[in-house]
């Protein structure tokens, strides 16, 4: 009997000018979740979809329970019991919970061939109802919150009976109590004989989940660790190759004049009655629980979504923004929280998307100057570390994290002097944190006025000088970030509070 229920050897995958696995070993043993690590680009995306039979490996050798496969396609991989849940969540939103869960395994009466509605309605109810949810199997899928369809996708790889499941940044886009229930549900998993590698950037997860980590880096196998045999400085310099002494900047910016103004600024459904402030140099974070109102506020303050009452005045100049061109004009950027639906053009190279929003000024006479465009982008990929070959690569061809890089990029090429963030750090690795957290504070430094959305306390607390708590589509408190504890902001985001205090 085998002591692994995964086991790969020297695997090495190369596409055309990259190498994308270099040599990587890697060891699942039966009830084990076992996180793997790395940052962006490190080759943790292609691992997966090695073993799960998108792409055959150029070399190595790869065994299931001891049995040496080869798989061709991803359907053989789920006969052997193999199943993955993506970080952006694979589904069809338009279809039902059920027809999402038995989407390629469909239960089929063998002579008619009609497809058997109520045993699959009444099985994923049950398998919905194994892992504490009682999502309506007949709901539609895209009616669904992000956490409700990550235990779709997990529902899904139950009903296929697969016994090594992998996770790809489950909790990026979840709350601390979304979170939370992720945990129980995967632990339940291995009580009931899964085996789960868990791939997160956060530590938090592997600390809570997880017994074994290992870390790849620049597409290599770097090594194996117990939980508790690395320390996190080890484990920081094991994946970025270099010790990362301060992940926040040192902060130098003199704040100036008032530059943004809010007043009572509401969209009937969504929020009310918002006001704040930002001043030149200042950097403040908004949070709050998931569904507070914190990304349609910010969409309002673009013109993605028209507030119905309300001011908004920039420079002490009372202004109307009802278009995202109109916010642009008028100096106001915003990066997204969902980069590849909202922030990018996926089947556009890293440089065209770079430049986007900076197409008259790198034009003359109605012709583009190609050059002086390629520069532009040059410059700003390196500048926020982007990995690719080149600046002419598909942003589709990118990691999650280097799409992100592109996105905070293309921000930096408009002439703005508020730039809205919503999650900018959302699903990337430490290092590449600690130069867009540079970049920020190099933004405030130079006295553009930033706004931060963001779930993350260290970062919310790290990175800004004031913090606006939003809840239930208000603001209940905005305090002083050298003046607040992480326990205060939460207790502000989950307490109802008749009073509230507007800065």
């Amino acid at each position: 009997m085998t002591e692994y229920v995964l086991e790969m050897k020297g695997i090495t995958k190369r596409f055309p000018g990259v190498t994308a696995l270099d040599n990587v070993h890697f060891k699942l043993k039966p009830g084990e979740i076992h996180a793997l690590m790395g940052e962006n680009g490190a080759g943790k995306s292609t691992f997966i979809k090695v073993i799960t039979g998108v792409h055959a490996p150029n070399e190595g050798e790869m065994f299931v329970r001891g049995e040496k496969v080869e798989f061709s396609n991803p359907n053989e991989a789920q006969a052997k019991g193999i199943a993955a849940i993506y970080q952006h969540v694979t589904n069809y939103p338009d279809l039902t919970v059920t027809e999402n869960i038995f989407m390629g395994h469909e239960k089929i009466e063998k002579i008619t061939k009609r497809l058997l509605w109520k045993q699959m309605h009444e099985e994923a109810r049950a398998i919905l109802k194994s892992l504490g949810s009682s999502i309506d199997p007949r709901a539609e899928m895209g009616s669904l919150s992000v956490a409700q369809q990550q235990i779709v996708e997990i529902a899904k790889a139950i009903s296929t009976k697969a016994k090594i499941i992998i996770m790809d940044e489950p909790t990026a886009a979840l709350t601390a109590r979304e979170s939370e229930e992720l945990y129980k549900i995967t632990e339940s998993l291995r009580e009931n004989g899964a085996s789960i590698i868990f791939i997160s950037h956060r530590f938090e997860d592997m600390y809570r989940l997880a017994s074994q980590v290992t870390v790849l880096r620049d597409s290599k196998y770097i090594g194996s660790w117990g939980i508790h045999e690395i320390t996190n400085e080890e484990l920081v310099v094991a994946m970025v190759g270099r010790e990362i002494t301060q992940v926040f900047p040192t902060k130098n910016t003199v704040i100036g004049d008032v530059l943004f103004e809010v007043q009572g600024l509401s969209k009937t459904g969504y929020f009310a009655d918002i006001s704040f402030h930002v001043r030149k140099g200042e950097i403040l974070a908004i949070t709050g629980l998931v569904g507070a109102g914190r990304t349609e506020v910010c969409q309002s303050l673009f013109g993605i979504m028209p507030y119905d009452k309300g001011q908004i005045r920039l420079n002490g100049k009372k202004v109307m923004i009802k278009s995202p061109k109109q916010a642009m004009k008028l100096g106001i950027g915003y990066l997204p929280e969902d980069r590849q639906l909202q922030g990018l053009v996926l089947q556009w190279g890293i440089g065209k998307n770079i430049t986007l929003p900076a197409l008259s000024q790198l034009s003359k006479k109605g012709w583009l100057r190609e050059k002086s465009e390629n520069a532009l982008a040059k410059e700003l990929a390196e500048k926020v570390q982007v990995k690719a070959n080149s600046i002419f690569d598909l942003v589709s061809s990118l990691s999650g994290g280097n799409q992100q890089k592109v996105a905070v990029a293309k921000l930096l090429t408009a002439k703005l002097d508020i730039i809205i963030m919503d999650e900018p750090t959302k699903g990337v690795d430490v290092g590449a944190k600690s130069a867009i957290y540079e970049i920020i504070q190099n933004l405030a430094a130079k006295g553009y006025g930033i706004i931060i959305v963001s779930s993350e306390m260290p970062e919310v607390i790290g990175m800004s000088d004031r913090i606006a708590v939003m809840r239930a589509g208000r603001i209940a408190k905005i305090f002083d970030k050298d003046a607040v504890t992480q326990e205060e902001i939460l207790e502000a985001a989950m307490t109802d509070s008749s009073k509230k205090e507007i800065s």
